[in-house]
């Protein structure tokens, strides 16, 4: 009976050895938090909206797992976080957004408690486009035509280091420059390569293609809009900021930076003036905001109404299918309504 007893307790310490072993090989081949959570052992990267779900893909690779929080055709300023999606945060291995922009999910990063948490505004400078009205106009910004061969940091500078773009009026389309969008890219690339040190190498070489071709697409602008009939444009929503600094344009929004702003009598009025005197032929709108309000002032003016696309996201009514695709559509777009040359 003893031995009997004795025999049974020996198989279950074998069992009990063997299934200890066998869950180590399988937390193993998930891997953890250093080494990349996802179920395929590649690393979890969660991204706010597109423009940055970009830069991970086109850097990651192979190695990565990316998620999206903003679907397509969701307009990001109005995203609202859900329980799941804060879940899924808590969970990734690298966590990448860009404060400022999406309130909800600023708040639910805060509590999200990710190790390599990376906030894309702190890869390069903010500034300030607009004015503090609200009125979408480029109050005090001179007009535009000596900003193009500058590396645009000056202005950030005097507003701050651009950390505390939340509150400060900092404009969060930084993406659109695609000087600074390279220079998130070197960021992202960074963080990459310290939460996976194991393909860093990869990480590296991707970068540089990436930042490659953001650098022939910046010449692309330059080329494309150096001699044009205006260097006005009008659009629904002042995204369009960094653009027009570096390629010496004038941004005119009949919005603010949050396109769901409504604009007053007096901003449509002073519009059809600015349009009539800098020979503005389009009104541009967007893919994912309203184009009522545009194509009441197209109509008031006599003008075109065209899309210039912010790429906050890309849906099927995109003009392309990624951001340089959609970037050089909104080039062809300028390059008409300007009248380059």
């Amino acid at each position: 009976m003893n031995i009997r007893r004795g025999r049974n307790r020996s198989i279950r310490i074998a069992l009990t050895a063997s299934a200890a072993a066998l869950s180590l090989g399988v937390l193993s081949a998930c891997g953890g938090a250093e080494s990349g959570g996802s179920a395929d052992g590649k690393l979890a990267v969660t991204a706010s909206f597109y423009p940055l779900e970009f830069l991970v893909e086109q850097i990651g690779g192979d190695h990565v797992d990316v998620t999206t929080l903003t679907g397509p055709g969701v307009e990001p300023h109005d995203l609202d976080i859900t329980p799941r999606q804060t879940g899924q945060m808590s969970e990734a291995d690298v966590l990448l957004y860009l404060r400022g922009l999406q309130p909800a999910i600023d708040k639910a990063v805060d509590q999200a408690g990710v190790k390599n948490t990376v906030d894309a505004a702190d890869l390069t400078t903010l500034e300030a486009h607009g004015s503090s009205s609200g009125d979408g106009h480029d109050h005090g910004e001179g007009d535009g035509h000596d900003h193009g061969e500058e590396e645009g940091h000056d202005h950030a500078e005097e507003e701050g280091d651009g950390h505390d773009h939340g509150d400060s009026g900092l404009d969060p389309h930084v993406w659109l420059d695609p000087v600074k969008y390279a220079e998130m890219a070197d960021g992202v690339g960074e963080a990459l390569q310290k939460a996976d040190p194991d393909h860093a190498a990869d990480y590296r070489k991707n970068t540089e293609a990436l930042t490659g071709k953001l650098k022939k697409l910046d010449q692309n602008y330059r080329d494309g809009l150096k001699n044009t009939d205006t260097r006005t444009f009008i659009t629904t929503h002042a995204a369009f900021g960094y653009l027009a600094e570096r390629y010496g344009l004038d941004q005119e929004s009949i919005a603010g930076v949050d396109p769901e702003s409504e604009p007053s009598p007096a901003r449509m009025k002073e519009l059809q003036k600015i349009a009539a005197q800098e020979k503005v032929t389009t009104v541009f709108f967007e893919t994912l905001a309203s184009d009522r309000t545009a194509k009441v002032l197209a109509e008031d003016t006599g003008l075109r109404t065209g899309v210039l696309d912010p790429l906050e996201g890309i849906t099927d009514k995109s003009q392309g299918d990624d951001y340089l695709e959609v970037m050089e559509a909104n080039l062809a777009a300028l390059k008409k309504a300007l009248g380059a040359k």
